[in-house]
């Protein structure tokens, strides 16, 4: 059993700093650390099955799928471009409604997938304004990072808890994280704001070419980005109907 737990050991270190170092993809690796744990017996084939959490898999699989399918209409530019008008291209103010519509959006979809859609507008607005993104990236993680723990399907470890532990319903999430995550959220989008006022100013003429987008551009299939909204309140609405039934 020792022997075992050393092998099990190095498998795990081995992996770790291969998925650190970035040579080779992340699934791979660890499609390959779990058929080193099977080569040396340290777990059987029907053991390794039983620890594999299909209702994670499949709720992840899911939202990814909706996110995915969602992008490809151009909601998530539209939507960011909509915030910057509506700050009136304002640096600061877009900094704000963008750390807000971050974490908006991951407490309802996966919220890895939600920064990833987001960061690429972020870039484009601050090069229109030519201010520094770092500020905008740094905020958009944290922001996704705290929306993705307001809900059970916001963040893949919320998932694997709510799964593992039936006590632990979508509302439980809900009502004892939400209101914790708006206050840590509001206190982080203040800090930011505080570090970084000076920094992101620009001038009117730039201001003004953002308010000159049209937003409404962004849409590139209408008719999909109504089967998917729909498709999402389906789902939302799903989780909300499962804890009455």
């Amino acid at each position: 059993m020792e022997y075992q737990a050393i092998i099990a050991i190095g498998i795990f270190l081995i992996s770790y700093a291969l998925i650190t170092s970035e040579k080779i993809h992340r699934t791979i690796v660890a499609m390959l650390g779990g058929i080193t744990m099977l080569i040396f017996g340290i777990v059987d084939q029907e053991t390794a099955i039983h620890h594999i959490d299909f209702n994670t898999l499949g709720l992840l699989i899911g939202m990814m799928i909706i996110v995915s399918i969602t992008s490809e209409t151009g909601l998530f530019k539209f939507l960011a471009i909509w915030a910057a008008k509506k700050a009136k291209g304002d640096p600061i103010r877009i900094l704000i409604y963008l750390g807000l519509l971050t974490a908006f959006g991951s407490a309802l979809l996966d919220n890895v997938t939600t920064v990833l859609l987001m960061v690429p507008v972020a870039f484009s607005i601050t090069r229109q304004l030519r201010v520094n993104p770092l500020p905008y990236l740094i905020l958009l993680i944290i922001a996704s990072n705290i929306g993705g723990t307001m809900t059970m399907i916001g963040d893949p470890p919320n998932i694997m808890i709510g799964s593992a532990v039936k006590e632990l319903t979508f509302m439980a999430f809900i009502n004892n994280l939400t209101l914790i995550c708006v206050l840590i959220l509001i206190v982080t989008i203040i800090i930011f704001v505080f570090l970084y006022r000076k920094q992101l100013q620009t001038t009117e003429e730039l201001k003004a070419g953002i308010m000159e987008s049209v937003e409404k551009s962004e849409i590139t299939d209408t008719g999909l980005l109504k089967k998917c909204l729909g498709i999402l309140a389906l789902t939302i609405g799903g989780f909300f109907i499962h804890q009455i039934l």
